[in-house]
């Protein structure tokens, strides 16, 4: 029997007008949560992104400066910086404190044998906690199971503060701060494979998603180093308004949102290496991460206590919570299990 002429009609126009309202809808906001410490309060935080409320705040020794969360989003880890900034005078950490994320509370410490300022923490592919270790000039390789330091990794440098991983997880990249380089190491061969001067001062590291290129930012000129991982050197450097503290590619790998000290995040374009636009921030030396999917970015401002959310795609602020002063190292993740 075949099928009425308005039937097939009725259901065209059902299908476009569902594309249509499909296309026009919003995007669903990525949900989840933020791990975050908080330096001048001694405490790390879970912020809830659904309620944008604090779940729980938790003590931890002083100062922890950035955070890690375990790949099943149960645990979380604080490394132990010291009361100083880096380079400067103060006290020297030796332990990473461990926080149950679904309770709320201590649930451990890591020790790391001797006082090496522990600052930055990432998970690699193989389940080990990686650890830039400054006074050691290394990283530290943990396994968290074991509550141990199972192996370490020289940079060749002072002030290894920062790292990322490639995505293969084969290599990593220390952002050098007073040496104003960056070092690259081989993880599987535990061992130095360069350090490719800079800049008089740097701060900061991100890798784009192919993992074909870091960046790292000069501290006294507006500028961000773009360095080829295929030949360790300097390909290009991408000229900004002003310096930028911190950087984040997004997953499609043609725009990395950088965040200045002069209060603005800027878009930038990856595929021209050039600026794209920019909105406005925070006059502040805070931390900037994504989402999973990059559609949020989250940028910390340790002077003022505010956490701002803004749409990736855009550069627009969605909101701003007020938490607490000394807000810093911050990490996404999707539950509590």
């Amino acid at each position: 029997m075949p099928i009425p002429k308005t039937f097939v009609l009725a259901g065209a126009v059902t299908f476009l007008l569902g594309l249509a309202a499909s296309a026009h809808a919003p995007k669903p906001r990525p949900q989840g949560f933020l791990f975050i410490a908080n330096q001048y309060e001694h405490t790390a935080l879970l912020f809830d992104l659904r309620s944008r409320s604090v779940l729980s705040r938790t003590a931890v020794a002083v100062n922890g400066h950035e955070v890690a969360v375990a790949p099943d989003g149960h645990l979380g880890y604080v490394p132990i910086y010291g009361n100083s900034g880096v380079g400067k005078p103060g006290t020297d950490g030796d332990r990473i404190d461990m926080i149950d994320l679904k309770e709320g509370k201590p649930t451990g410490t890591i020790l790391l044998g001797k006082p090496v300022r522990p600052h930055c923490a990432k998970f690699g592919p193989d389940g080990f906690l990686y650890v830039s270790a400054e006074l050691a000039q290394a990283l530290y390789i943990v396994d968290v199971r074991a509550k141990k330091v199972i192996g370490e990794i020289p940079t060749g440098a002072i002030e290894s503060h920062m790292f990322v991983l490639s995505p293969d997880g084969k290599r990593a990249y220390t952002a050098n701060v007073g040496a104003g380089s960056v070092s690259v190491l081989d993880l599987q061969k535990r061992s130095l494979v360069a350090v490719i001067p800079v800049a008089k001062t740097v701060q900061r590291i991100s890798i784009s998603p192919d993992g074909t290129r870091v960046f790292t930012h000069d501290q006294l000129q507006p500028r961000v180093a773009v360095i080829d991982t295929a030949t360790n050197k300097i390909r290009q450097w991408i000229a900004l308004p002003s310096t930028v503290y911190s950087s984040a590619p997004l997953p499609d790998g043609h725009t990395m949102l950088a965040s200045s000290p002069s209060g603005k995040l800027f878009s930038i374009d990856l595929d021209h290496l050039k600026p794209a636009g920019e909105s406005g921030a925070c006059a502040a030396l805070g931390e900037l991460a994504l989402s999973s999917d990059g559609d949020q970015a989250y940028l910390t401002c340790p002077a003022t206590g505010q956490l701002l959310v803004y749409d990736s795609q855009n550069g627009k602020l969605e909101f701003e919570i007020m938490l607490s002063r000394g807000i810093d190292g911050l990490e996404w993740f999707p539950a509590v299990n």
